[in-house]
Order: structure tokens, then sequence, then C-alpha cells
């Protein structure tokens, strides 16, 4: 075992590590008050069985940083769509190769450089005449009010590394817009409230890498995953349990899902009720 005896899960059952890998804004967090007390329950059954929750979010290393503080994770995550996997110092026995120590993080980077992404943004729209308008050329208060978040925390979604979220101001140019970033050799999907332009990257591949880490640390994982939109799509197709949380997009989500099980509700709510019954069950298959 690889992983510090002061962080390696309870396994449920023999041979077996669990890890849950989840989405914020719409799943764990309720996407218009970014409530998440609803989760408590199942949040504090996680924690007493040993099994990490991992972020995995569109949002930035300082806004996921501040969400781990509010709600107590100690465990790696990854933000702006798959563009960095971040690990806290020592949370694996061995070092990590190619990780960038950044604070108390050792941190993988995957993604695409934010200037270059902001330039192709730019290009892309007079390419295709469709006007845009991203993070980078929004005051805080802007994004607050679209984010429906304080002007302190738009500030931390501004510090942006990996990922440009935009609105789309042109909507019926919009095939025209991604078509013209694809052509420039980047990618893009679609959260909650933006589009976002990013690199070679998603949440699928990041999910991947860091549960490969756990494996060379613990060796057989099982892993669940929770998201709510079609950017989280890529981190759904690759656990081994995938949880729909209901939003607008759930039906677009259920064709772009292979085997997805819908939550019964949406947000915190069927979050905790997911892993609530996903405990459950795991414990009545274990072996006695």
């Amino acid at each position: 075992m690889l992983l510090h005896a002061h962080l390696l899960p309870e396994v449920l059952t023999s041979g077996c590590m669990r890890v849950v890998i989840t989405d914020l804004d719409g799943t764990l967090l309720d996407h218009g008050t970014y409530a998440y007390q609803a989760a408590l329950p199942a949040l504090g059954e996680l924690e007493r069985a040993g099994i990490p929750v991992v972020f995995c979010t569109s949002k930035t290393r300082a806004e996921t940083a501040m969400w781990k503080q509010l709600i107590g994770n100690r465990h790696p995550f990854i933000v702006e769509n798959g563009g960095a996997i971040c690990v806290p110092v020592g949370y694996f026995a061995d070092s990590i190769p190619t990780a960038v120590r950044a604070e108390e993080f050792d941190i993988l980077k995957l993604g695409t450089g934010y200037s270059e992404l902001t330039e192709v943004l730019a290009t892309a729209s007079k390419q295709s005449r469709c006007r845009v308008r991203g993070f980078a050329s929004m005051r805080p208060e802007e994004v607050a009010s679209a984010c429906g978040m304080s002007v302190e925390q738009a500030a931390l979604a501004q510090m942006r590394e990996y990922d440009e979220p935009f609105l789309v101001l042109d909507v019926h140019r919009t095939e025209q817009l991604l078509a013209a970033i694809s052509e420039q050799g980047l990618s893009w999907t679609k959260g909650g409230r933006f589009f976002h332009i990013l690199g070679n990257n998603d949440k699928g591949f990041a999910a991947r890498t860091l549960l490969d880490l756990y494996r060379i640390a613990a060796g057989q994982v099982e892993s669940l995953g929770l998201g709510d939109g079609l950017n989280d799509a890529p981190l759904l197709n690759i656990v081994d349990v995938p949880i729909l949380i209901p939003s607008p997009a759930l039906t677009e989500l259920q064709l772009a899902v292979t085997g997805g099980r819908p939550a019964p509700f949406g947000g915190p709510v069927g979050w905790n009720a997911a892993i609530l019954n996903y405990l459950a069950q795991a414990r009545y298959e274990a072996p006695r």
C-alpha cells in the first residue's frame, strides 16, 4: 500500500477500495444557491467509511480550495474541466511524476494555457461572426451576477488557468462558433451556465489519471461518479457507477452516458439519496 496509513480508506468489500468523484455546481452544490447542507448525511457516511470524495469541477483551483475548506474535504480534486489534478502534498506516499508543487498541492497539469485559450476564442469569434463574452473580459460584478455568487467568490472564479467560460451573444451562430474553435485544434464543452473552451482534456481523462494513482496505491478500485451537465459525460463514462443528477440537461446526458442511473432528485438532495442508496447496496453485497 502506498497511501499513507492515516489516509488509507476502509474497504466495504474484500480487496476493493471505493472512490466517489463528483461535480459541484448543480450536483453537490445547489444550482441556484450553492447550498450543500442537504448532502451532509451522505458526506458523513462517506467520511465514516473512509471513502474519498474527489471534487471534479469546472471551478478554478482557488474556488475549489474554498469549497474544500467549507465542506471539510481533504482529498485530491480536479479543476477546470480536467485542466489539472491537485493532490495534497503527502497524500500518496510515493511522489507523482511530472507533478509541480504549488503551495500545499502537487499539481498534474493536463490542460492548455489560459492565454492560448482566450486568443483562440477571440479568433473563433471573429471567424464565425459570433460575439462572445468570456470571463477574461468580464468584471467581477458581472461574473457574480451571472453566477449568483458574491463578488469575492467571482474573483476566485476568474483566477483561471486551463479553461475559459463564455456566453454566446449571437445564439443563432453558436454552431459556427463551436466549429471554428474545433478548427483551431481546441475543444469546447457546456456546463450549467456557460460554454467552455479548453484544450484536449476533459473530466474523464483527469479522473482516469487520478484513479490510476489510487490503483497503484491500493489495488482494486471501484469508482462512483455524479454529475448533471454535458461536461460531466466524459467523467460519467469512465466510472464504474455513473449517477446522473436531474437537470435541464438530463435527457441529453442520458443519451451521452452508457448505463447512467438517474438520481431521484436534483442537486444535493438527489446527491445525498444516491450516495446513501449506493452505500446501503455496497454493505448488503459485502461478504459476511
